[in-house]
């Protein structure tokens, strides 16, 4: 008997890492060090409700 398949979710990261000086976010996923460092320790759950902050973060930096 095989167990269930875990889902994953995908990791933000898009390669351009630098961070903003100002924001404290990175260029790349508008993560923070402290996000990008607790990734792989996220649940889904926190990891899902991180990528809606980060879409929020994404989506007010070009208002």
């Amino acid at each position: 008997m095989s167990k269930p398949m875990q889902e994953e979710v995908e990791s933000p990261c898009i390669g351009v890492c630098s961070m903003n000086e100002d924001t404290g976010f990175c260029h790349g996923c508008y993560r923070t060090i402290e996000e990008i460092k607790a990734w792989w320790d996220m649940n889904v759950a926190q990891q899902k409700e991180l990528l809606v902050t980060l879409e929020q973060r994404q989506n007010e930096a070009f208002d």
